[in-house]
């Protein structure tokens, strides 16, 4: 086993350990970036000027009624900028825009005593506005061409020859929701100067570094001259990489104008009508398989919603890209993605960041096709494993396909498969108006940012004389139990109990130029930096304390706070160590570094391996469907997830359980709506709260939820054998909607293709049961179903009978 994932005797990884967190969690006295509002003197409040149309030029903008109101100190608009008047990485996202992109789009934001002179202030703010034609749905932005960004295409084998092998191909379309994060903290950063003119800034960010970098253009000052420190987030799910950018640096630009500290914090409204989503996407695709059901060919094309601006669309295509093989082997195919330019909130990461779009794709269509091949789902999936020697379409190994049939075969057994589907046929013969169905579905998941030079983190250790410890590094807190995982990785290393250790706020002036925390890598990648700082840290103590203990260093271990000479009697307590140390001039603080080897990535060919490793899982769902109304409970689901030899065994369990939840929400709750009228809110986001936007709660957890981490599979090559979990386990959700799709069929004459709507809603369930129903009436012809709308327009546009060759 590598250095990098042994372990030592008595380590602190792999306790089961509560988040470090928790109890400020519970009792309230966590501080997040608003807390500091109110230990902070003589903060000005920003609201936004919104404008509520679609697309438009500004053709004229008066501030002079809102320095009237009372209260009011200022208002930013892009005259004010000293800097670069813009707030993305792709500089197509202007801070201050001249042209309104999408409804809701701020303009302008007045600075105000108190937030309710500057929301007043905000109201006073006249502008005018030609209006411009605008895109709102994907069907618009294809039918229009309107697209920005790359378009890569990924091509594998000779596709052609691949259908021409094929005894059965079927095509068809998938159009599937976009998702609102909604955390529970929104965006929110607070500003100030110190006395020589250096920015500070509080943001609730999971990208300070580029924070940093985004505040310091706007303000036209280098990255020394700025930093950002994040205490923790209220969630960010990736909601909060690259959109808090722009709302720090108002911040940082109200502060260096007025001289005093500036706070923006948006609520509820405000942060799901200004901020983006998950991308919704639409799939083209043909599909050959072989007479035993193999898949021979695939030729798709993915087109995300990218919203008006480019964000991170590009790198989510990419991945959807990388994904849409999820655990099956594809010999030939051709894949090409898109992004969509349209009059929307500019959509970002989100947990999976594409994976699960594009891994979307391939179950749909498995559990379409099933049916109409003769074989049942579980069946056709396993036949199109990864086998050991085969690559993904992008020229990846699959090094560890076993893992994928280990958690399936896992599942499987804890789950009682084969007992509880003779039990789910017995009630369904007994019960026409209520259906019961159990799917199984697994994941293979690509863990490392795509884009190479993002693999990389930095730590900075320090011990102090008394023996205590604090460590910084670059990875930020949301909830996910990072913090927690890098304590264990110090302690651990350093060979002291954990209560030695403690953990500074995330800031840049502390560990410089970060990484991002997404693509799940933050464990990996700041755990190994961390390692990394505490392994120079102890190597220099085994040197003081095998002088103490008359040994060589390579003799002596540190373990449980007690420095020992292996099968001798000598003995130095840590205080004492550090203490001697101290007095003979060694250094007792190092920067850690790290960054992921093995990485190689060809974006003009779309080729190479970008992934370090991939993680897996499966799992087993079972529903039950009311027939007259579409309405319907999750009763048990069970769940075998790798996680490599964990960390943190209870911070994975709660992130698995927390990502399926979420993931379920995605497939079959939250149904974001948009105005596509022609009329005067045409843009609108209709779902703009809880009440309209239905988000996963307790009664939509499974009644049964059994979660098992994976046994013996430590993960060579990566910090102390672990493993990603914060993305992969959303996409085991997959396994819902494919039991509603069963549970669909089985109201039917057995053997149809079931086209169901995402999100599955209860009203899109109804419908496709409708659509079943009438083709057991032979009311529809060919061995598929397409999933009607009723009124609700929750089926989507592409819901089209598939057609067969």
């Amino acid at each position: 086993m590598s250095h990098l994932s042994e372990r030592p005797e008595k380590p602190v990884v792999g306790l089961p350990l509560p988040h470090e967190s928790a109890v400020l969690h519970v009792t309230g006295a966590a501080l997040y970036t608003d807390d500091l509002v109110h230990r902070t003197k003589d903060v000005l409040h920003a609201y936004p000027v919104q404008v509520m149309k679609a697309h438009g030029r500004i053709t004229a903008l008066r501030t002079a009624p809102a320095l009237a109101v009372p209260g009011v100190v200022r208002v930013l608009t892009a005259a004010d900028v000293p800097g670069v008047n813009d707030a993305g990485m792709k500089h197509d996202e202007p801070l201050f825009p001249d042209e309104v992109m999408f409804h809701g789009h701020a303009v302008a934001w007045v600075l105000g005593e108190t937030l309710e002179a500057a929301r007043l202030g905000a109201a006073a703010v006249e502008v005018e506005l030609e209006e411009l034609p605008s895109v709102i749905t994907l069907e618009e932005a294809i039918a229009a061409e309107s697209f920005h960004g790359a378009r890569p295409v990924m091509v594998t084998g000779d596709v052609e020859a691949g259908f021409a092998d094929s005894a059965h191909v079927f095509t068809g379309e998938l159009q599937f929701s976009d998702q609102e994060h909604f955390y529970l903290e929104t965006h929110a950063a607070l500003a100030y100067l110190d006395e020589s003119e250096q920015v500070f800034v509080q943001s609730s960010t999971q990208h300070p570094s580029e924070t940093q970098e985004i505040v310091a253009h706007v303000l036209g000052l280098h990255s020394h001259e700025v930093t950002v420190q994040c205490l923790r987030m209220g969630g960010g799910f990736g909601g909060k990489e690259m959109q808090p950018h722009g709302f720090a640096a108002v911040a940082a630009l109200g502060a260096k104008l007025t001289g005093r500290p500036v706070r923006v914090r948006l609520n509820r409204t405000q942060d799901l009508t200004m901020s983006g989503k998950r991308h919704g996407f639409h799939a083209a695709w043909r599909i050959g398989f072989d007479a035993e059901g193999r898949v021979q060919a695939l030729d798709a094309t993915l087109t995300a919603d990218g919203g008006w601006s480019l964000d991170l669309s590009e790198p989510v295509v990419a991945r959807a890209l990388c994904h849409i093989d999820n655990t099956y082997w594809i010999p030939h195919a051709r894949v090409a993605g898109r992004v969509a330019r349209t009059n929307k909130v500019s959509n970002t990461a989100f947990r999976g960041f594409g994976g699960p779009q594009g891994m979307l794709v391939i179950e749909d269509i498995m559990g379409r096709c099933a049916p109409l091949l003769g074989l049942d789902p579980t069946e056709l999936r396993e036949r199109n494993f990864y086998r050991r020697g085969q690559t993904t379409p992008y020229g990846q190994p699959v090094v560890q396909p076993e893992r994928i049939t280990a958690v399936w075969d896992r599942v499987k057994e804890n789950a009682g498969l084969a007992e509880r589907r003779r039990e789910i046929a017995a009630f369904n013969a007994a019960h026409p108006h209520t259906k019961r169905a159990l799917a199984l579905t697994g994941l293979k998941f690509g863990i490392s940012f795509n884009l190479t030079a993002f693999n990389q983190a930095g730590a900075l250790v320090l011990i102090y004389k008394d023996g205590s410890v604090l460590i910084n590094h670059g990875g930020t807190e949301m909830g996910q139990g990072l913090h927690t995982k890098m304590l264990q990785v110090a302690a651990t290393t350093l060979g002291v109990p954990l209560h030695k250790v403690r953990l500074a706020p995330t800031r840049t002036d502390k560990v410089p130029n970060t990484s991002a925390t997404a693509a799940s890598a933050g464990a990996d990648l700041n755990g190994a930096a961390v390692k990394n700082a505490c392994e120079q840290l102890r190597a220099r103590l085994l040197g003081v304390a095998a002088t103490r203990l008359g040994a060589n260093p390579s003799d002596v271990r540190i373990v449980e706070g007690v420095a020992r000479v292996l099968g001798g009697d000598g003995e130095l307590a840590w205080d004492d160590l550090v203490r001697t140390a101290y007095f003979q001039r060694v250094q007792l603080s190092a920067a850690g570094f790290y960054r992921t080897e093995g990485l190689h990535w060809d974006a003009g060919t779309f080729h190479g391996s970008p992934f370090k490793y991939f993680s897996h899982g499966a799992a087993a769902a079972e529903v039950e469907v009311d027939g007259f109304t579409g309405a319907y409970r999750l009763r048990r689901v069970d769940i075998v997830h790798d996680v490599g030899d964990s960390l943190s065994p209870m911070i994975d369990i709660g992130q698995v359980e927390g990502g399926f939840v979420q993931g379920a929400g995605w497939l079959t709750l939250e149904d974001l709506r948009w105005d596509t009228g022609t009329g005067p809110n045409r843009g609108r986001l209709l779902t703009q709260a809880a009440s309209t936007y239905k988000l996963p709660s307790f009664s939509e957890m499974p009644e049964e939820f059994h979660v098992t981490l994976l046994e013996n599979a430590a993960e060579e090559g990566a910090v102390y054998g672990s493993k990603a979990v914060g993305e992969p386990p959303l996409m085991l959700a997959f396994s819902v909607r494919e039991a509603l799709r069963e549970a669909v069929a089985a109201f039917g004459p057995g053997g149809i293709a079931v086209e169901l709507a995402s999100p599955a809603t209860p009203e899109a369930v109804y419908w496709a049961i409708e659509a079943v129903r009438r083709a057991g009436d032979g009311a529809a012809g060919d061995g598929a179903v397409a999933a009607g709308s009723g009124g609700g327009g929750t089926v989507p546009a592409g819901a089209k009978a598939l057609s067969g060759a």
